[in-house]
């Protein structure tokens, strides 16, 4: 049918054009010409008209790189080699049968493991917990290592933005972590590892993942994400921090990226204590002028959480990356905005979600009668990103959270770009800009995908995520939206 009305279609252009001709015979050729091609259909393949196609070309537009580019990078401190597989796959390898679901902060068992897997695939949420049971644990390991299409990587939140720091050939890497064997081989030639951080037995962590729909017994998964657990006690007790920051005067960085913070859960309360003294006193001791960005990561232990906002740890940093989970704990941890919510019930609301990074940056941040360096926050959830930095401080941020959010789509699809067809647009259509104060409604375009707004002396860039229908990989997603943010951004040279 469609064949039929296209050849009728030329068919009358040919008809009016072949009468226009025989009535004004003396009509230029190109004229006639001008005609016939003003009634030709337009082309089969006008571009991407797509929201996703539309967005993803308004981004390329709008990413460039930073006047001021970062040449060495020094991060630290948490490093292991992740274990990924499917989590249904091995639980039922383990004689696991499915059941209710229930959280636990410490695993100290299979059931624990069962259970704790169970409610956040339910959720369809992302979350680590630390395994006691050392011989449990092993045993685990052992039947998950060896598991038909288990896969090796990089793992640990600081070898992973070391790794993907390396993939710049421009720019010189520093990691320090638990280093072994198995990790060295993984690591890129472009990260240079001191002999000090290398050890003889690698810290396997397993990272068992779903896919959305996935089903379990009666459980079916909203989402695609992981849950991640380890027994993993150098790591726990952040061994290489020292080894870390003595490292740094020797290798000159213009950027220190620290992770491994939320390692400690499985310590005793005064080791947390007495080791976030030490973390606060070994970033001091980090040349000023020096940016200091603190990579967060999922944490169920609440007094560790406002440890770390409370003993300087906040004040001592320039930037934070951290994804919805970790944001609404720290201001339940700290009785801040809307931490009367126990969990967010799907989306994260934008507008509260800009209201806990304002009172972040307010309470914590740099300002004239508060002794803090802490200037940007880069917040990551699965369907859109938001960059919120204290004025003055940063350059290129609107390319920086596009870069992020681009990133993520690519990564978790494994494509070299954005691939339109493997993507959608899962971002609210509109939104508030806060629920503290009467805040803007905006109407998302996406044609211009990155949204600014301003507040007290602190802006916000809002993008969206193309979200990857079919994600091959989901761990190190959050470590490398940040590192992308980093590249892009540029710290002001006031800073």
């Amino acid at each position: 049918m469609a064949l039929w009305r296209g050849s009728a279609y030329v068919g009358f252009l040919a008809l009016a054009v072949g009468c226009v001709f025989l009535l004004e015979p003396q009509l230029p050729h190109s004229a006639l010409h001008s005609l016939w091609s003003a009634l030709q259909p337009g082309p089969t393949y006008p571009g991407p008209v797509s929201p996703e196609g539309r967005l993803a070309a308004a981004w390329d537009a709008l990413i460039v790189r930073p006047a001021q580019r970062w040449r060495r990078v020094a991060v630290g401190v948490n490093a292991c080699v992740d274990v990924v597989l499917s989590g249904v796959k091995l639980l039922q390898a383990l004689g696991l049968n499915p059941g209710d679901g229930k959280d636990h902060s410490i695993l100290h068992s299979r059931n624990d493991l069962k259970e704790a897997f169970t409610h956040f695939m339910g959720k369809g949420a992302a979350a680590e917990r630390f395994f006691s049971d050392k011989e449990t644990f092993h045993d685990v390991a052992q039947v998950a290592s060896k598991f038909p299409g288990a896969q090796h990587y990089v793992g640990g939140n600081a070898a992973l933005i070391g790794q993907k720091f390396a993939a710049n050939s421009d720019l010189k890497v520093l990691l320090c972590g638990p280093v072994g064997p198995k990790l060295h081989e993984l690591l890129d030639d472009n990260v240079f590892v001191p002999p000090e951080s290398l050890q003889e037995v690698d810290e396997f962590h397993l990272i068992l993942e779903y896919q959305a729909g996935e089903e379990w017994g009666q459980l079916k998964a909203p989402h695609a994400n992981r849950f991640i657990f380890s027994h993993d006690l150098s790591n726990g007790a952040m061994n290489m921090l020292e080894v870390f920051v003595s490292s740094l005067e020797e290798f000159q960085p213009d950027l220190v990226v620290l992770s491994g913070l939320h390692m400690m859960e499985g310590q005793s309360k005064e080791f947390q204590r007495k080791r976030l003294l030490e973390v606060v006193t070994s970033i001091s001791d980090i040349p000023v002028g020096i940016p200091i960005h603190l990579e967060l990561a999922s944490m169920t232990n609440r007094e560790l959480m406002s440890s770390i906002m409370h003993q300087q740890v906040f004040h001592a940093v320039t930037s934070l990356g951290l994804n919805e989970q970790e944001l609404l704990f720290l201001s339940q941890s700290a009785a801040g905005p809307h931490s009367s919510l126990s969990s967010w019930s799907g989306v994260p609301d934008v507008g509260m979600v800009s209201d806990i990074l304002f009172w972040i940056l307010k309470e914590h941040g740099k300002s004239k009668s508060r002794a803090s360096d802490l200037t940007r926050i880069h917040f990551h959830t699965l369907v859109y990103h938001i960059l919120a930095t204290v004025d003055g401080q940063w350059a290129n941020q609107l390319a920086a959270v596009a870069a992020g959010a681009r990133v993520a789509g690519i990564q978790a699809c494994a494509t070299e770009t954005i691939d339109t067809s493997r993507v959608s647009l899962r971002a609210p259509h509109e939104f508030l800009t806060s629920h503290s104060e009467v805040g803007s409604r905006v109407i998302f375009n996406p044609d211009e995908p990155v949204i600014e707004w301003h507040r007290e002396g602190v802006s916000f860039h809002f993008t969206p995520v193309l979200v990857c229908k079919d994600p091959i990989r989901t761990v190190g997603l959050g470590d490398a939206i940040s590192t992308e943010g980093l590249l892009y951004s540029e710290v002001h040279p006031r800073y």
